[in-house]
């Protein structure tokens, strides 16, 4: 892979070349950029029929939330607060992108009167690439989702339980019209091209992180495909050890960290050398649970808020998280560099 970063959206030159340089240091732990796997459906798609799942708030961890996924006739993800019957349901989109949170990140999506929002939508959204799944509406009994025990596969069992059907209007497929990069100040990039010529439309990423603690460096390279997302769908957010113990003291004082419903089971604490508790996804003896989770819900999500259908190319992530995602994503808007594959 060269150092073409395109047309670039930032002015980082010398940090980006710097972290390039760091980026092309992490050997890949795992590598499925050629993969050959089965591709997605040519039309676009939506459920059979509804599909439902239930765990701890989120955000207040001793209610318990309720999410159902339901067919959808009409184009793109939608969710409807059903708590507030004067409010429309919420597309799934960039421009719908309210913050990308302070103390807790995430993804929080609002449209039309400020109380109709949704906070982490990242883990639910991040289905639309990684099953190929297009159209969706998704209702919701508050604005705070539930977490669950095992990343997303709460969420992909219910789906696959209720089946995907094809529908009639044909796959939608969007790509850059050339290369492109936008690189923060400490570092962290991203790089997005067109699918190579010749070859078929699909998405690929590679991915890596490099933390100062027992994460380290991790990097993997892959086609996305259902097979794999579902394998990997169980990688849990990460926090570290000094955060969890800012949340227990400190944060208490805040209305938002106050009745997280973050455990042990849910979310992964890393020390600096090592785990708090057991981590996942292990590949040769080393834990890739952090990677998996940046690259197959966090990234994921964020290419889906690409509204009008399926982003395909080849997607660079190094260090980046999702006010950078985001930010990419807007400007991909704000500079007219998206268009339709045909």
């Amino acid at each position: 892979m060269n150092g073409d970063f395109g047309l670039r959206l930032d002015d980082h030159a010398d940090a980006l070349h710097r972290a390039w340089e760091r980026f092309q240091a992490i050997p890949p732990d795992r590598d499925q950029y050629d993969a050959v796997e089965e591709p997605y459906a040519s039309r676009q798609t939506t459920l059979a029929a509804a599909a439902a799942a239930e765990g701890s708030g989120t955000f207040a961890g001793r209610a318990v939330r309720r999410i159902v996924l339901e067919p959808f006739e009409g184009e793109g993800w939608w969710m409807d607060r059903c708590d507030l019957l004067d409010s429309l349901p919420t597309r799934v989109s960039v421009r719908n992108v309210w913050t990308t949170g302070a103390i807790v990140s995430n993804i929080v999506l609002r449209s039309g009167a400020p109380h109709n929002y949704v906070r982490m939508v990242e883990h639910i959204v991040a289905l639309k690439l990684g099953l190929g799944l297009d159209n969706v509406m998704i209702r919701l009994e508050s604005g705070d989702p539930p977490l669950f025990d095992h990343g997303s596969r709460d969420l992909v069992d219910a789906v696959e339980r209720a089946g995907v059907v094809e529908q009639a209007a044909p796959a939608r497929l969007f790509a850059v019209k050339e290369p492109v990069s936008l690189c923060a100040a400490n570092g962290a990039f991203l790089r997005l091209s067109p699918p190579p010529a010749g070859a078929p439309p699909r998405l690929r990423l590679d991915v890596a992180i490099d933390f100062p603690n027992v994460i380290g460096r991790q990097r993997v390279r892959f086609t996305v495909n259902r097979r794999l997302f579902r394998d990997v769908c169980v990688a849990r957010t990460n926090t570290s050890f000094l955060k969890r113990l800012y949340c227990h003291t400190v944060g208490r004082l805040f209305a938002d960290v106050r009745h997280l419903g973050y455990t042990r089971r849910n979310i992964l604490i890393a020390g600096r050398r090592r785990y708090v508790n057991e981590p996942r996804l292990m590949d040769n003896g080393k834990s890739l649970e952090v990677v998996w989770h940046r690259a197959a819900l966090d990234l994921l999500a964020a290419l889906s808020l690409v509204e009008e259908g399926r982003l395909v190319g080849d997607v660079v992530s190094y260090k980046a998280g999702h006010a950078l995602d985001v930010r990419f994503i807007t400007l991909l808007y704000r500079r007219g560099l998206l268009e339709e594959v045909r």
